[in-house]
């Protein structure tokens, strides 16, 4: 942890938030050879629990960019394919085999977020630079000396100066609020999605115990009530927290599940015995702790529950992602172009855009924002600094802003169609054709796992790389 009171009084950028958006959009800018930054977390150290999971074959390309993707792969567990089923049985594999052809990364790669993270900082801390901590921002108003300057005031009264101000400070954003940027679902205006069977949901790092699951990969089980993911941890994660001074043997598990709202609002934290309850109700049979009614015979039981975690299933964005503080348009070019004053104001990942968990495409999202700011800022800074000026210089951050709106509702437009999916009401379709939604969606994906071309358009629109 740095200190915060060695923050200086001023900086070119002053990046809020150091998670995976954070310090990808600072490594971007140190790959470039730009050093005039600062980079501040609110929290005194960085998480350790694992969070989001996988890192896709276009966020892969995007990392490579800056020469960080090469330590982060070494880390993690590449995944070719997930096995999705009901309780019983598989009804299709989702195979990335034919990836192959279109990037050096074919793969869904299996890395908890703090890893990636530890990572990324070790990478930053490489370069000389260093997060400093903990700075909670207070508040943001124009500087009084010079109106395309803001101020930054911390809750321990210290303030920078800076020209631009990134926001990569979560879903809950001080700096999206403070600059009075809207965040609100793209679809209804609101934040929610439509109430399906995952509309509450759990997550958990376990160990098991009871019998040998070693066989048992990256699956989805879909049930009438729910859907049930389990994937293997890679070994790092074991390292990282024995690291950390939490030894755990075995082999480390995520799950995940819908909980119905009939049950209740999920408790804080879930206990063991909810997550168990959880898994003999939606998981694969083999994982009963019920003999009787696990094939093998054997009753598996979780034994350690390393973390876990709810959250309800929504979606927002940011109705723009560049704005200036406080700016108002003051006069008109001869070739219609408006200057605007005020300091520039741009947000990144989960500031700028959340969404489900489906797909596992919020993290990715949002590493992809920072790199490609990095790109984006070098450009408009030295277009600024030009003589004269870049009559452009303003639409590079346009232009930046607009791409990064675009993905994110791509992007949060495919979450909530496989959300959809994943969490279709056990319902019957009509009074004429009394057959669950269900049954029809199980067959649906069991024929499209026969067909080549359904397995790719499924492996291309999973990996992002259509949508960087």
């Amino acid at each position: 942890m740095t200190d915060a009171t060695s923050i200086p009084s001023s900086t070119t950028v002053l990046i809020v938030g150091a998670g995976p958006s954070g310090l990808t959009a600072a490594l971007s800018l140190l790959h470039r050879g730009f050093k005039d930054f600062v980079i501040v977390d609110a929290v005194e150290q960085g998480e350790n629990t694992s969070r989001a999971l996988v890192i896709h074959a276009a966020t892969l390309e995007t990392l490579d960019t800056i020469d960080c993707a090469e330590e982060i792969v070494a880390k993690g567990t590449k995944s070719r394919s997930m096995e999705i089923g009901n309780r019983s049985s598989k009804l299709v594999s989702t195979n990335l085999s034919s990836l192959d052809k279109h990037t050096r990364h074919p793969y869904a790669l299996v890395i908890p977020q703090n890893i990636t993270e530890y990572i990324l900082h070790e990478k930053l801390t490489g370069y000389g630079a260093k997060v400093h901590r903990p700075c909670k921002v207070a508040s943001l108003k124009r500087n009084e000396n010079d109106v395309n300057l803001t101020d930054v005031t911390f809750e321990d009264g210290k303030t920078i100066t800076a020209k631009y101000v990134i926001g990569a400070d979560g879903a809950r954003s001080v700096v999206r609020r403070m600059a009075g940027i809207s965040f609100t679902d793209p679809k209804t205006g609101e934040e929610g999605d439509r109430v399906n069977n995952l509309t509450q949901m759990i997550l958990a790092d376990i160990v098991y115990e009871g019998g040998d699951i070693s066989g048992l990969g990256f699956s989805g089980t879909m049930s009438p009530t729910s859907f049930f993911l389990s994937m293997p941890m890679p070994k790092s994660f074991n390292e990282l927290l024995a690291k950390d001074g939490h030894e755990v043997e075995g082999q480390i598990y995520r799950i995940g599940a819908g909980v119905p709202l009939a049950d209740g609002e999920i408790p804080h934290s879930p206990s063991r015995e909810y997550l168990q309850n959880l898994v003999d109700r939606f998981g694969p049979t083999v994982l009963s702790s019920d003999a009787s009614v696990n094939p093998n015979s054997t009753s598996i039981r979780i034994k350690e529950v390393i973390w876990s975690t709810r959250f309800r299933t929504h979606s927002a964005i940011a109705d723009k992602v560049f704005t200036r503080l406080g700016g108002d348009e003051l006069q008109q070019a001869a070739d219609n172009s408006t200057t605007k004053h005020g300091g520039i104001i741009l947000l990144v990942g989960d500031a700028a855009h959340i969404h489900a968990p489906a797909g596992g495409q919020g993290m990715n999202l949002g590493i992809r924002d920072g790199v490609f700011l990095g790109d984006a800022l070098i450009k408009h800074i030295n277009a600024s600094a030009s003589q004269p000026p870049s009559v452009d210089a303003e639409y590079i951050l346009r232009e930046f802003a607009e791409e990064r709106h675009q993905r994110a509702l791509e992007v949060i437009a495919f979450t909530k169609n496989l959300l959809s999916l994943m969490g279709t009401k056990d319902e019957k379709i009509s009074r004429l054709f009394p057959i669950s939604a269900t049954t029809v969606r199980d067959w649906v994906l069991w024929l499209g796992g026969k067909l080549g071309f359904v397995q790719a358009r499924m492996a291309w629109s999973i990996s992002g790389l259509g949508r960087k």
